[in-house]
């Protein structure tokens, strides 16, 4: 090689370093990038049962603060969301305040895992502020004239109400009509208990079975006491769906709810144990 090929050799060698240099960084980078993306806080789905209203937007802020994870709620009729995740709908978590709900869509292959009990609550007679039907005992829900505000048949506190009612009806002076006298009262359905709670607080019902957690919340309604030894717990399940994007983080999200955490924040907001 003459003096003036071996300087253009010696001219190339710097460039071609110089390439692969730069390409080292590009590549370096990208993998930053692409590990940054996929630690990104995850934004979670949450289906929740309309009487959880209160407490899922407290325990969304309190797990958004512990996990940086942004949880997105809706709430509606249990029966109401576990249709739409039938039909397609895809929320990294469902809690229902049932577990007929849950375990229909266990038998129906779309839950990753299983259902997880998370929480109870009890059932509570209402009335608005200034009760104006002048209620006084749960016989009262029976008493000709009185207007009953109650949910949809397939809602789950149509089921729990159903249980007290058959409690009811064996207490002393309820009378043997009873259930039909109290059928009668009924003048509104509603698609879900937090529109039972708002209807009696405008005062546009005079009673309401709702649940104890409904009750505890509302400053414009009056609580009927039970009569002694009569009462109805429902049990609140929730569970990931096989449709969820985010699985693994619907997980982490129900463990913290059935964890100390989620279950004293529960308790704040009327809920028993789940156990």
């Amino acid at each position: 090689m003459n003096e003036l090929g071996a300087a253009a050799t010696l001219c190339r060698r710097p460039s071609n370093m110089l390439v692969a240099v730069v390409a080292a960084v590009v590549i370096a980078a990208c993998g930053v990038n692409n590990q940054s993306a996929s630690h990104a806080p995850t934004a979670l789905s949450v289906f929740a049962a309309a009487s959880l209203r209160d407490v899922m937007a407290a325990a969304a802020s309190a797990y958004g603060d512990a996990s940086g994870i942004q949880i997105q709620v809706s709430t509606d009729g249990s029966t109401a969301l576990r249709v739409q995740i039938q039909q397609g709908a895809k929320p990294d978590v469902f809690l229902s305040a049932d577990t007929k709900n849950p375990d229909l869509l266990l038998a129906g292959g779309l839950v990753d895992g299983t259902v997880v009990p998370f929480a109870r609550n009890g059932l509570a007679i209402i009335v608005p502020r200034d009760n104006p039907a002048g209620i006084r005992t749960a016989a009262d829900l029976g008493r000709a004239g009185v207007k009953v505000i109650a949910a949809g048949e397939n809602v789950p506190i149509s089921d729990y109400a159903a249980q007290l009612l058959e409690q009811l009806a064996t207490a002393p002076g309820s009378g043997s009509g009873f259930a039909a006298a109290y059928a009668a009262n009924v003048v509104s359905r509603e698609d879900n208990v937090a529109a039972v709670v708002a209807k009696i607080e405008l005062g546009e019902g005079d009673v309401a079975i709702v649940y104890a957690s409904d009750a505890a919340a509302s400053k414009d309604v009056l609580v009927i006491p039970l009569p002694r030894g009569i009462a109805v717990l429902a049990t609140y399940a929730g569970l990931v769906p096989r449709t969820a994007d985010h699985p693994s983080d619907g997980h982490a999200f129900l463990d913290w709810v059935t964890g100390s955490a989620g279950q004293q924040l529960l308790a704040r907001f009327g809920f028993m144990p789940r156990s």
